[in-house]
Protein backbone atom coordinates (compact mmCIF):
# COMPACT_ATOMS: atom_id res chain seq x y z
CA UNK A 1 0.00 0.00 0.00
CA UNK A 2 1.53 3.35 -1.08
CA UNK A 3 0.91 6.49 1.53
CA UNK A 4 0.28 9.71 0.32
CA UNK A 5 3.71 11.23 -0.04
CA UNK A 6 4.66 8.24 -1.91
CA UNK A 7 3.07 8.96 -5.08
CA UNK A 8 2.23 11.79 -7.35
CA UNK A 9 -0.94 13.45 -8.61
CA UNK A 10 -1.22 14.73 -11.78
CA UNK A 11 -3.56 16.02 -14.67
CA UNK A 12 -3.07 15.68 -18.17
CA UNK A 13 -5.33 18.56 -20.25
CA UNK A 14 -6.08 20.28 -23.24
CA UNK A 15 -5.77 23.81 -23.58
CA UNK A 16 -8.96 25.74 -24.90
CA UNK A 17 -7.58 29.05 -25.49
CA UNK A 18 -5.74 29.56 -28.64
CA UNK A 19 -2.84 27.04 -28.84
CA UNK A 20 -5.32 24.51 -28.09
CA UNK A 21 -2.09 22.40 -26.68
CA UNK A 22 -2.05 19.33 -24.24
CA UNK A 23 -0.56 20.31 -21.11
CA UNK A 24 0.19 18.08 -17.51
CA UNK A 25 -0.05 19.15 -14.12
CA UNK A 26 1.91 17.79 -11.34
CA UNK A 27 -0.55 19.02 -8.40
CA UNK A 28 1.51 16.77 -5.55
CA UNK A 29 4.88 19.18 -6.77
CA UNK A 30 3.44 22.93 -6.78
CA UNK A 31 5.03 25.54 -4.55
CA UNK A 32 2.50 28.38 -2.60
CA UNK A 33 3.70 30.75 -5.67
CA UNK A 34 2.19 28.56 -8.53
CA UNK A 35 -0.19 26.81 -6.93
CA UNK A 36 -3.55 29.11 -8.01
CA UNK A 37 -2.52 29.82 -11.33
CA UNK A 38 -1.44 26.24 -12.55
CA UNK A 39 -4.69 24.89 -10.68
CA UNK A 40 -6.53 27.64 -12.66
CA UNK A 41 -5.38 26.66 -16.09
CA UNK A 42 -5.59 22.83 -15.47
CA UNK A 43 -9.71 23.42 -14.50
CA UNK A 44 -9.91 25.73 -17.29
CA UNK A 45 -8.85 23.45 -19.87
CA UNK A 46 -10.55 20.29 -21.20
CA UNK A 47 -9.43 16.96 -19.28
CA UNK A 48 -8.00 14.31 -20.96
CA UNK A 49 -6.29 11.86 -17.64
CA UNK A 50 -5.52 12.48 -14.41
CA UNK A 51 -3.89 9.82 -12.11
CA UNK A 52 -1.35 8.94 -9.87
CA UNK A 53 2.54 7.88 -10.56
CA UNK A 54 4.86 6.53 -8.27
CA UNK A 55 7.43 8.83 -6.12
CA UNK A 56 10.17 5.75 -7.23
CA UNK A 57 10.70 6.36 -11.00
CA UNK A 58 8.73 9.47 -11.10
CA UNK A 59 11.78 10.70 -12.82
CA UNK A 60 11.46 7.75 -16.09
CA UNK A 61 7.30 8.70 -15.64
CA UNK A 62 7.43 12.43 -16.24
CA UNK A 63 9.88 11.84 -19.42
CA UNK A 64 6.81 9.70 -20.48
CA UNK A 65 4.26 11.63 -19.80
CA UNK A 66 6.11 14.21 -21.90
CA UNK A 67 6.82 11.74 -24.39
CA UNK A 68 2.77 11.30 -24.99
CA UNK A 69 2.19 15.30 -24.45
CA UNK A 70 4.60 15.45 -27.90
CA UNK A 71 2.59 13.01 -29.79
CA UNK A 72 -0.74 14.79 -29.06
CA UNK A 73 1.02 18.45 -29.49
CA UNK A 74 1.86 16.64 -33.09
CA UNK A 75 -2.00 15.59 -34.05
CA UNK A 76 -1.04 12.14 -32.88
CA UNK A 77 -4.98 11.04 -31.62
CA UNK A 78 -5.57 8.37 -28.86
CA UNK A 79 -7.82 7.64 -26.16
CA UNK A 80 -6.61 8.00 -22.69
CA UNK A 81 -6.17 4.40 -22.12
CA UNK A 82 -3.37 4.17 -24.15
CA UNK A 83 -1.69 6.89 -21.71
CA UNK A 84 -2.11 4.19 -18.38
CA UNK A 85 -1.27 1.34 -20.70
CA UNK A 86 2.10 3.04 -21.92
CA UNK A 87 2.57 4.46 -17.93
CA UNK A 88 1.98 0.90 -16.89
CA UNK A 89 3.77 0.27 -13.69
CA UNK A 90 4.75 3.29 -13.07
CA UNK A 91 1.02 4.30 -12.46
CA UNK A 92 0.36 4.02 -8.46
Amino acid sequence: MLFESDKVMFEIYRETGYTGQFRVVYFTELQDHNKETEINHAMAGEHFFDGFIKNFGKDEAKEIIDGLLSRLNNGERFEPAEIERVLGQHLA
